[in-house]
């Protein structure tokens, strides 16, 4: 079962090196192909939202939101551009090139030269519209890669996510949060779903923002 990392010193230290690799990744797409970016973990490390199952290798998911680009329906392009100069970072850290799943750039497992303890990166490429509704970019794979296909799907419930965070802390109920965070992650376990950990994460603020006004609204 799911359960949050304790040692803060080595939580630091992965956060330090996987958010030097995003960085790097942001700089060479500006520079490589004019394409604006930024990264964030996935429930923000500063939150403190980081999960392992047992002793399991533990899993840093990390969304890379596309700010600028020159067509954001090129969907098969913008993941190759990704995909390349991802390679290339890791490449440049004597890293193994990423692989590319439905929804995600997923390196392999490594680890600290005195902690034994395996992590990996995944990277969910996502946009956000002006009314603030986050989209994750889809690569559906088929037989020929020629007939795959590309597209953006929408989170649900994904607006003013940030407002939202913003709401539920200021009344100390981030805690909750936290709770209902892990809860999703070890259910998606224990029934075997596929449910990314931004879709739960969404998912968990909504529930207890929904929670907060309705007994608001009680008073």
């Amino acid at each position: 079962m799911y359960e949050y990392v304790q040692d803060k010193q080595f939580v630091s230290r992965m956060r330090q090196c996987c958010g030097s690799l995003m960085q790097e990744l942001c700089h060479r797409l500006k520079k490589d192909y004019d394409m604006g970016t930024n990264f964030s973990m996935v429930g923000s490390g500063k939150r403190n939202l980081i999960l392992q199952n047992g002793n399991e290798y533990i899993d840093l998911d990390y969304n890379l939101e596309i700010t600028r680009c020159e067509d954001y329906e090129d969907c098969r392009y913008i993941k190759e551009c990704v995909r390349k100069t991802f390679n290339k970072v890791l490449k440049i850290n004597n890293l193994p090139d990423c692989e590319d799943s439905k929804s995600a750039l997923t390196t392999k497992k490594f680890y600290f030269e005195n902690n034994p303890t395996l992590f990996s990166l995944d990277v969910a490429i996502v946009c956000r519209t002006p009314k603030g509704n986050y989209y994750r970019l889809i690569h559906e794979k088929t037989e020929f890669i020629r007939l795959d296909r590309y597209y953006w799907n929408e989170i649900p419930n994904s607006k003013a996510i940030k407002r939202k965070v913003q709401e539920i802390k200021s009344v100390g109920l981030w805690l909750d949060v936290r709770e209902q965070y892990k809860n999703k992650k070890n259910n998606n376990l224990r029934y075997n779903n596929n449910l990314p950990s931004f879709i739960c994460y969404v998912e968990a603020v909504n529930n207890v923002y929904n929670t907060l006004n309705q007994n608001k609204r009680r008073r």
